[in-house]
């Protein structure tokens, strides 16, 4: 009798032959089994480049492993359990075998479908290991994560001491966007093929603009991105990182973030090719310092914090804030508010805003606003194309809106229109003014800071990185006018009228 073979099962965003439920299978001693779920594709309004992309890398992935040999049941389903009974019912199953999900609920739905997990190899930190670094420590910070990251894997080390005599360049990675009209890097827009307009025939009606080529879909591509940023981006990276421009969605960021969360670049391979960059002389040390940062640092401290916190860690609301996402945000209404306006653009045509404008832009605006996070959390997860709930928990629960009281970043990141003005070009062409908090001609992002430093007072005292902000605002003399013009932005803000 032939034994009965296992199913591997490659779930959406592990899509790579070197996944740790993969290694070492051949074709013929295997089955692979990948489900596109209905129910997942219709549970968000998700940004169109945000479904093509999971469920164009997930077809192409399937089309790949079949050209290498493999028994490919790439099953559309109403669930992911629907079509796994289906996948079993149909064959004649041995064991079905996944390497572990990258969410909370992915895990438990696997266990109870009694499907053996094998440890997941896509981050250079498995989160028991994080949780190992953590323990018996009051807190974990990035900084601290981060060094021994680079340590105990020796990158950008020498002789036991940080390249460039420096653990981090961050002073010379704050520079405000250059006023000399200089390009930055192109990118390949990767032409859709047969696979791609299929998926996109069949996909449910999403957001944003339809896509482009931009986001890679194959590894292959992926590869070709890694090359051209190493090439042409990883050396102006560092010095403009914060940079905001209305008119470059990206600037010299590396466009490789969707890559690594669908599977398609593992990590180390990445901090390979810009250490590598820099060894050669090609890149700046603070440029290469800083991009390693973004990827072996805060990338994985993020994984790392999601599971070590989960499942509590998602409804955490210190401030207590219950607003809505607001209009401006979701494409609903027309602001007037220029920052905003050209984040959203970024994200209504490409799925995607860099670092500082989720952080300093979104994040901010909804902080100060009050907006609830749970709201913003699924908002940001279905908006962006490299979005997962374990990429914006932490993100936006504890990094941008501060919501589980410090947890993670060591104070809020709250700011007023002065640090969007300092870091961008938004602020000129604007109507509103960023020194002014009161008045019609007010910077909402002004306003609403000194709101929200007023009406969390008791919750920010006991920060002591807070203590100047809050010494400030007994010092205004126009607090009562600040606190009622607060009240028309967030009205305005509500009703999609800023």
């Amino acid at each position: 009798m032939i034994p009965s073979r296992p199913t591997i099962w490659v779930l959406g965003d592990q899509l790579n032959l070197s996944i740790a439920s993969l290694e070492g299978r051949r074709p013929g001693d295997c089955r692979v089994l990948m489900v596109e779920s209905a129910s997942k594709l219709a549970s968000k309004r998700w940004h169109v480049q945000r479904l093509h992309v999971v469920v164009s890398a997930m077809s192409h992935f399937a089309a790949e492993l079949e050209a290498a040999g493999f028994d490919v049941d790439y099953r559309r389903a109403p669930t992911l359990a629907a079509g796994l009974r289906a996948h079993c019912a149909d064959h004649d199953v041995g064991e079905v075998i996944a390497m572990e999900p990258m969410s909370w609920d992915g895990r438990a739905l696997l266990e109870q479908l009694d499907v053996r997990v094998v440890p997941n190899n896509q981050f250079l930190c498995h989160y028991d290991d994080f949780a190992s670094c953590a323990q018996g420590r009051k807190t974990l910070r990035l900084e601290d994560f981060y060094r021994w990251q680079r340590v105990r894997l020796d990158v950008l080390m020498d002789a036991g001491e940080p390249v460039g005599g420096r653990w981090n360049f961050d002073d010379q990675n704050r520079e405000p966007p250059p006023r000399d009209g200089r390009s930055w890097p192109a990118i390949t827009h990767f032409p859709l093929d047969d696979i791609d307009d299929a998926v996109l025939q069949r996909l449910p009606d999403g957001w944003g603009a339809t896509p482009q080529g931009v986001w890679p879909v194959t590894r292959a591509q992926a590869l070709t991105r890694l090359a051209e940023f190493v090439d042409a981006g990883l050396a102006p990276f560092g010095a403009h990182e914060d940079a905001m421009l209305s008119a470059e969605w990206k600037l010299a960021h590396s466009g490789l973030s969707s890559s690594l969360n669908l599977g398609l670049l593992h990590p180390a391979e990445v901090i390979s090719a810009a250490v590598a960059a820099h060894a050669r002389g090609h890149a700046p040390i603070n440029s290469v310092e800083g991009f390693v940062r973004q990827v072996m640092g805060w990338r994985e401290y993020v994984w790392g914090v999601y599971w070590l916190w989960m499942p509590d860690y998602r409804d955490q609301n210190a401030f207590g804030a219950t607003r809505a996402v607001p209009p401006a945000f979701t494409g609903e209404a027309e602001t007037d508010m220029a920052c905003v306006k050209g984040v959203v653009a970024h994200v209504r045509d490409h799925g995607y805003a860099h670092h500082i404008e989720r952080l300093m832009v979104l994040g901010n605006l909804a902080l100060t606003a009050g907006v609830d996070p749970q709201a913003m959390t699924q908002w940001m997860w279905a908006s962006f194309v490299d979005g997962a709930e374990w990429v914006m928990v932490p993100n936006v629960v504890g990094m941008a809106l501060f919501a589980d009281g410090g947890s993670m970043a060591t104070k809020p990141y709250a700011s007023g229109g002065a640090y969007i003005n300092r870091m961008s070009d938004f602020c000129k062409p604007c109507r509103f003014d960023p020194k002014k908090r009161t008045g019609p001609d007010a910077c909402p992002f002004t306003t609403l800071y000194w709101d929200f430093m007023d009406r969390n007072r008791d919750v920010l005292h006991k920060n002591h990185r807070m203590a100047r902000q809050l010494g400030g605002i007994d010092r205004l003399k126009d607090l009562d006018d600040t606190r009622a013009r607060a009240q028309e932005v967030l009205g305005l803000l509500d009703r999609g009228e800023l």
